[in-house]
């Protein structure tokens, strides 16, 4: 389990691996670099240009290392340095053993990064919390410039300009095809704007002993698909549907039945034993032929629902909801029930507005729900997707799944990322697949937050393997149609 620490903590491994197991913080330097320059040969063999961009400190130390490395291999190289220059320590002896080797430029404007094949970042590292500025907020600029030309861009530890612990970007950041992160993983290279500039990110940890990790709390942990075999074990030879579940599904409100059916249709792929939607008179003869295998109900009144809470297993509720009264009664009549239940879309605008605390449901906001749930503003939501999905958690109870790039997943004492997922996933419809798959999950028996868990899991993983084939284009359907295969590990 890929465990993700904040820059403070980072901090505090490297300071262990200098004074507690003894490695010389200019040795740690040196590893960096090697470990970058490596990585860099492998993607880029061809490169021959190559431009450092070093700050003031150990970033650029390390940008300095990785200089003297390129040149030896027969690099041509140019190292720019923008605003302060090391004064002191690691990053100072660096940038002498570099002066000792080579030029160093001020970036200027004028600087031309046209004939360059490879631009090394190495400006800020975790060392920035806030937008850059200046000459730096330029010279970022013009890197994005150039790698937009054609030039690969190679960050050390994570892109200038991205929040370690957030994965936000207040201003200019860099925009990657490798990132080379150091010691341990950073909260902001998986989730927020991190997955959008770090290009592929790899870790090096410098030989840095894994005791150092002793007592030291992770943000949090990222997912590895391989857990979908521990989520989802075969089945035993003797089961049968009553083993596997019984999800009910409500909502389909006029208008809105393809939401319900994608649901419906998701978690039968993801291995619901049964599957029941309550749905509006008007949807369910049509519904019934797209999908034969679902029990469609025709509900009009809470009281024609109350039959059909007493045999589920679970509860699904909100795609195509709607916000009128038929939806509002559905809500008001499900969210009492004593069963688990999943909870997304016009159902979770329904409980922003009538705000309350359960420990049996798991919440799938995406980033605006979430900001109705919080009374805040998208924005401030992305700003901090970690601090957002605590407070929502926090305040709501169960388990919490905060979509997006590098969605979040809260439980009462765990906190894990998913780094799996594509662009191409961005359309109408995909969040009534994941409300699928996870009422499935939890109808096999999966707690919440592991259900929570192994549903984001599976449904990114099986995005991604639809991607293959482009990401323009790619529709909910086609993530529905490609989880069989996922969900047998």
């Amino acid at each position: 389990m890929a465990r993700l620490y904040s820059a403070a903590s980072v901090r505090e491994l490297d300071r262990r691996a200098i004074e507690v197991c003894g490695i010389p913080g200019y040795t740690l330097m040196q590893r960096a670099a090697s470990a970058a320059w490596t990585a860099a040969r492998w993607h880029w063999p061809n490169a021959r240009r190559i431009a450092v961009f070093c700050g003031p400190g150990n970033n650029g130390g390390d940008g300095y290392e990785l200089a003297r490395l390129a040149q030896a291999a027969g690099c041509a190289v140019q190292v720019y340095e923008c605003e302060t220059l090391p004064r002191r320590g690691d990053a100072l002896t660096a940038r002498e053993a570099w002066r000792s080797l080579g030029s160093v430029q001020p970036w200027s404007p004028e600087v031309a990064l046209a004939d360059i094949d490879l631009i090394v970042d190495g400006f800020y590292g975790i060392g920035l919390s806030r937008a850059p500025t200046g000459d730096s907020a330029a010279a970022i600029a013009a890197i994005n410039s150039a790698h937009a030309a054609g030039a690969a861009v190679l960050a050390l530890d994570l892109p200038s300009g991205l929040d370690a612990d957030t994965g936000a970007a207040p201003g200019a950041v860099v925009d990657a095809d490798l990132t080379v992160t150091f010691i341990a993983m950073k909260p902001g290279l998986r989730t927020g704007r991190g997955p959008a500039q770090t290009g592929t990110v790899e870790l090096a940890s410098l030989d840095v002993p894994i005791a150092v990790h002793d007592g030291l709390t992770a943000t949090a942990s990222l997912i590895d698909k391989a857990e979908l075999q521990g989520w989802l074990p075969k089945r035993r030879r003797t089961g049968h549907k009553g083993d596997h579940g019984h999800v009910l599904l409500i909502g389909g409100d006029h208008g809105m039945a393809g939401a319900i059916l994608l649901a419906a249709r998701a978690a039968l792929r993801a291995g619901a034993g049964l599957v029941t939607v309550a749905t509006r008179a008007a949807h369910a003869a049509a519904l019934t032929a797209a999908q034969p295998d679902v029990m469609v109900r025709s509900i009009e009144s809470v009281a024609e629902l109350a039959p059909l809470l007493a045999r589920a297993d679970v509860i699904a509720i909100g795609p195509g909801l709607g916000r009128e009264p038929w939806g509002q009664a559905m809500f008001a009549a499900a969210i009492d029930a004593a069963l688990p239940k999943v909870v997304d879309a016009d159902a979770l605008n329904a409980l922003a507005e009538a705000p309350r605390h359960r420990d049996d449901w798991l919440l799938t906001p995406h980033p605006g729900e979430a900001g109705r749930l919080l009374g805040i503003g998208t924005v401030e939501v992305q700003r901090d997707r970690f601090a957002a999905v605590r407070a929502l958690q926090q305040r709501f109870g169960g388990a919490v799944v905060l979509k997006g790039a590098g969605s979040l997943i809260r439980g009462a004492s765990t906190l894990r990322v998913c780094p799996y997922g594509n662009p191409g996933m961005g359309v109408g419809g995909m969040g009534d697949v994941l409300t699928g798959i996870s009422a499935a999950f939890i109808a096999q028996g999966l707690t919440l937050e592991a259900a929570a868990a192994a549903a984001v899991t599976a449904h990114a993983v099986a995005g991604d393997r639809v991607a293959e084939r482009g990401e323009r284009g790619l529709i909910a359907s086609d993530v529905v149609e490609a989880l069989r295969e996922v969900v047998n590990p």
